[in-house]
C-alpha cells in the first residue's frame, strides 16, 4: 500500500517528465535542434523510470520509458519498417555493465562472447536493397514508422547503390540477397562540420549545435540535391532482414555488410570475454578524440545470434546489447556574462562566465569565445542559455546559443575600449580578428610571456608555473623574462610553499634552461606567428639571436618556410626598444644566444613527410624526432612536393588529398620499417 501524498506528488513529477521528455524528443528527432543535452535528457529518463519502477501504475502505454524515439515528421511519408528497430539501454558506469552482463549470463547460462563497436552520435537509420540494389531509406523513427529519407540517402556517397557479390563459406561468389534491411548511423565528421558552422556564421544564419544536429537537418531536407551538397557518412552496424543467408554470429555480419561494400566501422572488436570488452571500451574511450567523428560511448553486443534470440528484448530495447555511454561533452547552461581576458601578445579575447555545469568529467564555470567576431558570428547574448563544449583537454567553448529560449532579457556584448587589468587602449588593427591591449608592460602581458617562456615548447623551466609566476611578478622579483634568471634563493624563499628542496629544484631548472637550442629561445620570446617549425628554420639559417635581430625582413622571408607574415613579425618584435634590453639582459644571464647548426644528414635527407592518424608504437613527437634525425622533416600540410604521408589509426581527409595527389603512403608497419632501413 502506498502512502497516498507520495504517490501523488510522484504521479504529478512523472506527468512533468513525460511532458519534458515527449517535447525534447520531439525537438531532438523531429526539428533536429536539441535544447538539452543528451546527458541531461539521460537523466530526465532515468528519474521518470526509477518513479515507475516504484510506482508501475503510473506506466503508460504512451511513456517514453516505453519508447523508442519519435513520432515521424509530418514533412516526410510513412515507412514500416519489417521489423521493429529498439533502441539500446544504457549503462553509466562499470558496475552497470557488470550487472547488465549477469543478467545475460543468467538468461543463457553461460558467458557468451562479445563484440565492441564505437557508439556514433549521428543519425540511425534503415536502408533496404532488393536484388542487390538500393531501393529506400528510412529515419527510424518511432521504431515501427519511420520517414521516408531514400532520395536524401541516395546521395551519401558512401551508401552504394549496388551491393557487390560476396565472398560466403568456401569463397565463391555469392549474388547479393533477394532482400536486405540494415541499420546504419548517419553522421558528420568533426571537420566537415567546423566548416560547415563557419559558413552558416559568415552568412549570418544560425549555427549547428552538435555534428548530429547538423547531420539530421541536412539528412532531413525536402530538396535531395541540398542533402548532395553536404558531406554526410554512414557506418552499418546491423541486419534487420536478410533473405536466404544464415549468419549464425554478429561479427560474422560485419563480414558480411563489408564484403558487399557497406562500411563497417574499423575499430569494431571481437572479444570472448568481457574483461576483453572492457578493454576495448577503455581503448575506444582513450581514442576518443582521435576519431574524426563523434562517438558518445561504446555498444557491446552478445555475439552469438541464437543466443541473442534466446535472450529477446523488452518493448524497447533488446536483452542481448547495452550502450555504455562515456562522459558527456557537451551539456547546456545560462551565460551569466562575458568579460575579457588579457594574453601574453596582448590578444583581448572575450570568455563567457557560465552557470557552473558539469561537461567532460570537470566542472566548467568559463569558457572561451575567441574573438569579438566569433561572438557575433554565434549570436551569443549575454543571458542566453548556450551549449558548452569540452573535448578531453580542449579549453571548453560555446558552441551556440538556444534562441528559443530566450526571454527578452538577453543583452549584447560589445567589445570594452580599455583593457581591464591596465586601463590602457585597446585597439584592433585594421584586418586582423584579434583587438588588443596596446601597453607592452601590462601586467597581464608580461607574466603571460613568462609563464609562456618556461613552458616545455620553449625553454622547458620545471617548477616555474603560472602561480609561482604570478608571485614573483607581485613581488616585484620578476618583471620580464630576463629577471628570471637572475633570482637568487633567498628570493625564491619567499614564495609560498617554497623551501630548501623546492628552492634548490628551480634553480637547477633556471641553469639547465641557459643551454637550451637558440630556437628554443626563439619560441620563448613569444614572436607572433613563430612557432617551433618557423623557429629552427630561422635559427638553422641564421645561428644566432644577433643575426636574427641585424637580418632584414626581405632576409627573413627569403628562409625556406618563413615567408613575408612571419618576417615581418620578427622584424616589428627585434625592432622595439624593450627587445635590445631584454637582450642584453639574457646575455649578462649567460643564457646561449649563438650555436652552431646543421640538420641532421642520413638516408631521410630532403625528404618530407606529413603525419596522420595515430600511431600505437610511437608518438607524433617521436616520430618526428625519428625522421628528423635521419635528415627527413616533417611538415603539416600536403602537396605535390610531400614525399610521404604515414598514415595511422583513423586518418583524417589528408589520406584522401594525399590519394588524389598521388603522394606515396606509410602504414606503421612501412613506416618503421623505413626509420630502420628496409626499403618502403
Amino acid at each position: 500500500m502506498h502512502d497516498q501524498a507520495d504517490f501523488t506528488t510522484a504521479r504529478i513529477r512523472a506527468e512533468e517528465l513525460r511532458a519534458q521528455l515527449e517535447y525534447h524528443s520531439y525537438r531532438y528527432y523531429v526539428v533536429g535542434e536539441a535544447e538539452i543535452s543528451d546527458a541531461k535528457y539521460d537523466e530526465l529518463t532515468r528519474e521518470l523510470s526509477a518513479l515507475e519502477k516504484r510506482y508501475p501504475e503510473l506506466i503508460t502505454p504512451d511513456s517514453p520509458t516505453q519508447r523508442v524515439g519519435a513520432a515521424p515528421s509530418a514533412l516526410f511519408a510513412p515507412v514500416a519498417h519489417s521489423q521493429k528497430l529498439l533502441s539500446l539501454d544504457n549503462a553509466f558506469g562499470e558496475e552497470e555493465l557488470d550487472a547488465w552482463y549477469a543478467r545475460v549470463v543468467k538468461g543463457l547460462g553461460h558467458e557468451p562472447g562479445l563484440v565492441v563497436e564505437p557508439k556514433i552520435d549521428g543519425l540511425s537509420v534503415a536502408v533496404s536493397y532488393e536484388k542487390g540494389r538500393y531501393v529506400r531509406g528510412a529515419t527510424r523513427g518511432d521504431g515501427t514508422v519511420g520517414e521516408d529519407v531514400t532520395a536524401n540517402i541516395r546521395t551519401i556517397r558512401s551508401v552504394p547503390a549496388r551491393l557487390r557479390a560476396a565472398e560466403r563459406g568456401d569463397h565463391a561468389a555469392a549474388a547479393p540477397p533477394d532482400w536486405l534491411e540494415v541499420r546504419g548511423e548517419v553522421f558528420l565528421r568533426l571537420e566537415d562540420f567546423e566548416k560547415i558552422n563557419a559558413e552558416l556564421g559568415e552568412a549570418k544564419k544560425p549555427l549547428f549545435a552538435n555534428p548530429r544536429n547538423a547531420a539530421a537537418g541536412m539528412l532531413r531536407q525536402k530538396d535531395p540535391s541540398a542533402t548532395a551538397g553536404r558531406p554526410l557518412s554512414i557506418y552499418f552496424h546491423g541486419l534487420v532482414r536478410v533473405d536466404g543467408v544464415n549468419l549464425p554470429t554478429y561479427w560474422g555480419t560485419l563480414e558480411y555488410l563489408r564484403e558487399l561494400g557497406l562500411r563497417v566501422h574499423p575499430d569494431a572488436k571481437r572479444c570472448p570475454t568481457l574483461a576483453e570488452a572492457k578493454k576495448a571500451v577503455a581503448a575506444l574511450l582513450e581514442r576518443r578524440h582521435a576519431l574524426d567523428h563523434e562517438i558518445d560511448g561504446a555498444v557491446l553486443k552478445v555475439d552469438d545470434h541464437g543466443a541473442q534470440h534466446e535472450l529477446g528484448a523488452t518493448s524497447k530495447a533488446p536483452r542481448w546489447a547495452i550502450a555504455y555511454k562515456f562522459p558527456a561533452e557537451e551539456q547546456t547552461t545560462k551565460l551569466n556574462d562575458i568579460m575579457v581576458s588579457i594574453g601574453r601578445t596582448g590578444a583581448a579575447t572575450p570568455f563567457a562566465v557560465l552557470e557552473p555545469v558539469r561537461v567532460g568529467g570537470v566542472t566548467v564555470g568559463m569558457a572561451t569565445l575567441h574573438n569579438a567576431d566569433e561572438v557575433e558570428r554565434k549570436g551569443v547574448l549575454i543571458g542566453d542559455t548556450v551549449v558548452v563544449r569540452r573535448a578531453g583537454d580542449v579549453i571548453p567553448e560555446v558552441v551556440a546559443p538556444i534562441p528559443s529560449l530566450r526571454d527578452g532579457s538577453e543583452r549584447k556584448f560589445v567589445m570594452p575600449t580599455k583593457c581591464p587589468v591596465c586601463n590602457a587602449d585597446i585597439v584592433r588593427p585594421d584586418g586582423e580578428a584579434v583587438a588588443r591591449c596596446s601597453n607592452f608592460a601590462c601586467p597581464a602581458q608580461a607574466t603571460g610571456r613568462i609563464i609562456h617562456f618556461a613552458s616545455r615548447g620553449a625553454m622547458d623551466i620545471e617548477h616555474l608555473g603560472e602561480q609561482t609566476v604570478q608571485a614573483l611578478f607581485e613581488r616585484g622579483l620578476a618583471s620580464d623574462v630576463g629577471d628570471v634568471f637572475f633570482l637568487t634563493p633567498e628570493q625564491i624563499g619567499t614564495l609560498p610553499g617554497f623551501k630548501d628542496k623546492s628552492i634548490k629544484n628551480l634553480r637547477s631548472a633556471i641553469e639547465s634552461a641557459k643551454d637550451r637550442p637558440i630556437d628554443k629561445l626563439l619560441v620563448g620570446l613569444g614572436i607572433r606567428h613563430v612557432g617551433g617549425t618557423a623557429a629552427i628554420r630561422i635559427a638553422d639559417a641564421t645561428g644566432s639571436i644577433d643575426a636574427i635581430a641585424s637580418a632584414s625582413r626581405e632576409e627573413l622571408a627569403a628562409i625556406d618556410g618563413v615567408g613575408a607574415v612571419i618576417a615581418q613579425a620578427v622584424r616589428e618584435f627585434f625592432d622595439r626598444p624593450e627587445t635590445a634590453t631584454l637582450l642584453d639582459k639574457l646575455r649578462r644571464a649567460g643564457v646561449k644566444m649563438a650555436e652552431q647548426r646543421k640538420r641532421a644528414e642520413g638516408p631521410l635527407s630532403g625528404k618530407s613527410f606529413v603525419i596522420t592518424g595515430t600511431l600505437e608504437a610511437l608518438s607524433r613527437d617521436q616520430a618526428k624526432d625519428r625522421i628528423e634525425a635521419l635528415g627527413g622533416k616533417v611538415i603539416s600540410s600536403i602537396s605535390k612536393k610531400t614525399d610521404y604521408l604515414v598514415v595511422g589509426a583513423s586518418p583524417g581527409t589528408k589520406l584522401d588529398k594525399a590519394t588524389k595527389l598521388g603522394v606515396k603512403t606509410l602504414d606503421e608497419p612501412a613506416f618503421l620499417a623505413l626509420l630502420e632501413g628496409t626499403p618502403a
